[in-house]
């Protein structure tokens, strides 16, 4: 098969960045989108030409006619059409962050391996080019031996503006943001052991928290901190960059603002920049993000054509996941919390 048809639950805030990168994905093409709000479905519709429209994602799957389904829906629905599209033995990407609960994670890993079909996690952070650029820079030995990491996200971005709805949960930045720098901590330093995690709520008007430092044990011995901020004002926005520190044996490596990335090590000093694309449909300062959707949405059409399991896959994402469900006990508990026990 060279062209991979798909079909997308759910075309509210970013599924048209999802939209825009399975356009551009060479051997892919949306043929099917489905949403309960008649007016985002007509938008998304009429955006991108597509003629299948659904209200009902049971009914889209009895029709069927797609090589695969994008879920691009809020969280409390991932388990129900996961379940469903494994239900059909329609391969599934799912937006992150992948489930309420662990037990529903679980659980949709599991049917989609008794179905037989692959499943991936929207976990596009990973995907950005400045980290990419960073992680074949240590992959090549340039610091030695990685001793020590940081991987930061503070701001003072609006985000609510966007997406109201991120004001109202009881879990905000942990869930939503720090998954993402959790999980480019295991792509940098390996799995993690254990987490230590603090947070705090600065921003009155929003009901979780806002701030999150977190620091992990990494089985390959690694020591990292992860820290994330909504409330971090700084003389140059920085959102929605991802900073970068990493000392190893012979050096180090920075990831700083603008996209500047310097490796220092006895051979010398060499500063690059590891500037996004910004794609034609991309814009500043969203470009970075819009950029990892199209790559990591080509990377499933590749893993899809070569019949190879995702990086991101639903079974890998479980450790990010663990790490998320970890770092909200350690908060609450004050205590220092094994990943073995929310993995079980």
């Amino acid at each position: 098969m060279t062209n991979f048809k798909g079909a997308l639950i759910g075309c509210g805030f970013f599924a048209v960045n999802q939209m825009h990168g399975w356009r551009d994905a060479d051997g892919a093409e949306i043929v099917a989108i489905c949403d309960r709000d008649p007016e985002r479905l007509k938008l998304v519709g009429n955006q991108f030409g597509i003629e299948r429209r659904y209200d009902n994602a049971e009914e889209m799957f009895a029709d069927g006619g797609f090589d695969f389904v994008d879920i691009a829906t809020t969280v409390g629905s991932h388990r129900v059409l996961v379940e469903l599209a494994a239900s059909h033995r329609v391969p599934v990407i799912c937006q992150k962050p992948f489930a309420p609960t662990m037990d529903d994670a679980k659980a949709m890993v599991a049917a989609c391996e008794a179905a037989g079909v692959p499943l991936m996690i929207h976990e596009n952070f990973r995907w950005q080019s400045p980290v990419l650029a960073a992680k074949a820079a240590l992959d090549s030995g340039a610091i030695g031996e990685v001793f020590w990491g940081r991987v930061s996200f503070r701001s003072g971005y609006d985000v609510f503006a966007g997406q109201p709805y991120l004001a109202t949960g009881k879990r905000f930045i942990v869930e939503d943001l720090g998954i993402h720098a959790l999980d480019i901590a295991r792509f940098l330093f390996g799995d993690a052991t254990a987490i230590t995690a603090r947070t705090k709520r600065v921003n009155p008007k929003i009901a979780g928290e806002d701030v999150a430092t977190m620091l992990l044990d990494h089985t390959g011995g690694v020591t990292s901190v992860v820290d994330c901020s909504y409330a971090t004002t700084l003389p140059v926005e920085p959102f929605p960059e991802i900073l970068l520190e990493v000392d190893g044996s012979r050096g180090t490596l920075r990831l700083s603002q603008s996209y500047r990335m310097t490796v220092h090590s006895p051979d010398g000093t060499e500063t690059s920049d590891v500037s996004p694309r910004l794609l034609p449909w991309a814009s500043q300062p969203w470009h970075n993000i819009q950029e990892s959707v199209a790559l990591i949405q080509q990377h499933w059409i590749d893993c899809l054509k070569a019949g190879r399991e995702p990086d991101t896959s639903g079974a890998d994402n479980l450790k990010t996941f663990a790490l998320v469900e970890a770092a909200y006990r350690s908060a609450a508990e004050v205590r220092t919390v094994p990943l073995s026990e929310v993995l079980g």
